[in-house]
């Protein structure tokens, strides 16, 4: 019997280190932590796939909480079945103690069990889609007071007007025109595409 940790952020620039601690205070050792820097959005994750296949059954899945495994609802029930049932690891949710398939492997164990993990994957879901509308909401609010969202516009080059002429009057092509922009063919498109309709 092994015990791993899985440990996910979601971005590069935040901290594992909360999980790194609770985990070995669980006991699990630091080289059976598999630290993953990803969106919790789906399971196409390598190093979770990687884990997944090395796992055997009486083993111990480890997770600080049940959305470091992930954030979609069906997903989550998905491998929580994939993991416990077919290849017949325990899991370990330490902000969870309910969720411990360790112990209460009776009827009403495995129901408490799944009620509970059903609640907090449900949970773990609409939070992201409420950060999801948040952030529509406040890009939407930040355009009605006129403040621009996303990249700034690029700037035509000087020249872009005697060769947008040329291009226009089949001189040029598409592509030639980009290049001797400077700019990508999808930039130069985009630019004619607007001016083509002012």
């Amino acid at each position: 019997m092994e015990i791993y940790g899985y440990i996910r952020v979601s971005t590069r620039e935040q901290n594992e280190e909360r999980q790194v601690i609770a985990m070995t205070e669980f006991g699990v050792a630091r080289a059976h932590m598999v630290i993953e820097k990803q969106s919790g959005k789906n399971f196409e994750r390598p190093l979770y796939r990687r884990l997944l296949k090395k796992l055997k059954p009486g083993d111990i899945l480890v997770l600080k909480s049940i959305d470091r495994l992930g954030r979609n609802y069906e997903e989550i029930l998905e491998q929580w079945r994939i993991l416990t049932k077919e290849k017949k690891v325990d899991i370990v949710v330490l902000d969870m103690p309910l969720l411990d398939t360790r112990k209460g492997r009776d009827l009403t164990g495995t129901l408490i069990a799944d009620i509970v993990l059903q609640l907090l994957s449900y949970v773990a879901q609409t939070e992201r889609e409420f950060i999801r509308q948040r952030q529509r909401e406040g890009i939407d609010a930040a355009r009605a007071r006129g403040i621009h969202c996303g990249r700034t516009a690029m700037k035509r080059p000087e020249n872009y007007g005697n060769v947008y002429d040329s291009w226009l009057r089949g001189e040029l092509s598409c592509r030639r025109a980009a290049k001797l922009l400077g700019v990508s063919h999808t930039t130069f498109q985009r630019w004619t595409k607007k001016d083509l309709q002012t």
